[in-house]
């Protein structure tokens, strides 16, 4: 390509440092220059928009605490995660192990408030969970509990189940 070439031209209007160099700005600088993308909105969102953010209140120590318990799933709720993850069950959205408040549950779909617990005989008539019980239910959440075995052995009854929680809630 020759200096004066037509590519040339167009290539030094592109580029109008040398190649390889930069201008650098400074981030304070882009920071004044740009509005924030929400900017005149009062930086949210406004009420009924987007999703459902439970976690005001949780801990560092918590969220650690669930992030530890994601990789050491039972099978029975590695089994059902399998089932529930990526939309795969009726294109409905869960999470796993998810703190809510002081809590953390084993799967929700935060858009219909359903909670599912995957217990094994340790919970068996537990006070502990019937207090954390009445404090997710006084933040509108369902909560719908299944014994391992069952996850296990029975998934189609639990996955039945689930739907028609979520489908009740719409």
């Amino acid at each position: 390509m020759s200096a004066g070439s037509p590519l040339s031209r167009l290539a030094s209007a592109r580029h109008p440092l040398p190649q390889g160099e930069r201008v650098e700005e400074k981030k304070s600088d882009v920071a004044k220059n740009q509005p924030s993308p929400l900017a005149g909105e009062g930086g949210a969102l406004a009420p009924g928009e987007g999703a459902v953010r439970p976690r005001t209140d949780v801990t560092n120590r918590t969220l650690k605490f669930a992030k530890r318990l994601r990789s050491e799933m039972t099978d029975a709720e590695t089994k059902l995660w399998q089932e529930l993850r990526a939309h795969r069950f009726e294109n409905y959205k869960f999470k796993r192990q998810q703190p809510i408040g002081k809590y953390i549950v084993d799967f929700v779909n935060l858009e219909h408030r359903l909670i599912i617990e995957v217990d094994g005989s340790q919970h068996d008539d537990s006070q502990r969970d019937k207090i954390r019980d009445v404090w997710l239910q006084s933040q509108d959440f369902r909560i719908l509990r299944f014994w391992n075995i069952d996850v296990l052995k029975e998934m189609d009854g639990v996955l039945l189940a689930i739907l028609a929680a979520l489908k009740e809630a719409k």
